[in-house]
């Protein structure tokens, strides 16, 4: 099949398609007019690339999944290495929140301080 048809078969954009082609996670062949085509498996490596970004691993730790992302990700049982990639993203996920949570409180006292205890609601 061809990336547009992979895009649609999967829900995502042939640029996305072309990214994780470049991260080494989706393999693809050329026609002979240069254009790339994909196996039927390539849907569900798809599919598996997409559920963990979505699950909020950046591609960098999906490439450590790359053996199992042509099975059934999303229902499989996790392996030790895969745990402990979550755990990592999830601990530099709450670093970030907690950065952002001061940067918030920052700025709402500054408010507050600006504007004598009384902060105007945002338009």
């Amino acid at each position: 099949m061809r990336i547009g048809e992979l895009a649609k078969a999967t829900g995502t954009t042939p640029r996305a398609l072309r990214h994780y082609e470049q991260a080494g996670l989706l393999p693809s062949g050329r026609a002979p007019n240069g254009y790339r085509v994909y196996d039927e498996r390539a849907v569900v490596r798809v599919r598996n690339i997409r559920h963990l970004l979505d699950a909020g691993l950046t591609l960098e730790d999906v490439r450590a999944f790359a053996p199992c992302l042509d099975g059934d990700v999303a229902t499989a049982p996790p392996s030790e290495r895969g745990l402990e990639i979550a755990r990592e993203r999830l601990a530099v996920l709450d670093r970030r929140i907690a950065a952002q949570t001061e940067a918030r409180d920052r700025l709402a006292a500054a408010l507050r301080r600006a504007a004598g205890g009384r902060v105007r609601p945002v338009a």
